[in-house]
């Protein structure tokens, strides 16, 4: 199966898991650049699902827009379980959403390092009952759009999943 498919298909699950729960979803995007909503709005009845989506991509941004902390991110930096996880809070306290999730990595060619290589990303999700939870993944240099893309998959299959705990 395509991974173009795979998204469909997963943003489909979003669309009507969040419909069945009656919950809003937000995003928090860095080098997703919106493309987890993006997804989301192809499929139709997503207007009831999607309260907002917000494009973090400067760590201003994500400081003005989610209150993540300055000091998060000096002492993680922006590819980080802790500044994922503070977007996450940060998206669903600004919005009307019940659910979060947020996208933050290294999507290349340039910009990694021997600690943070390209293709590492991290994820955080929030659930308006409380749960929290974390991804980390390496794809490894297998192209900015390929990340990108494998990242939008993933955040959609952490969406499903916080959207089944009630």
């Amino acid at each position: 199966m395509s991974n173009d498919k795979v998204i469909f298909e997963l943003a489909e699950d979003v669309v009507r898991l969040c419909m069945d729960k009656n919950v809003m979803i937000a995003t928090a995007e860095s080098c997703t650049g919106g493309l987890v909503a993006g997804c989301i709005t192809e499929i139709s009845g997503a207007s009831q699902v999607l309260e907002r989506g917000f494009i973090t991509y400067s760590d201003q941004a994500k400081v003005e827009m989610l209150g993540v902390m300055p000091i998060t991110l000096r002492q993680y930096g922006a590819v980080s379980k802790d500044v994922a996880l503070e977007m996450a809070h940060g998206a669903m306290a600004r919005s009307e959403a019940g659910i979060s999730v947020s996208v933050t990595g290294i999507a290349g060619p340039a910009g990694g390092t021997t600690g943070k290589p390209v293709g590492l990303v991290h994820f955080g999700g929030r659930h308006y009952k409380g749960a929290m939870i974390h991804r980390e993944m390496n794809f490894g240099d297998i192209g900015r759009h390929n990340i990108r893309m494998k990242s939008v998959e993933v955040a959609l299959e952490m969406i499903v999943e916080l959207a089944k705990l009630g």
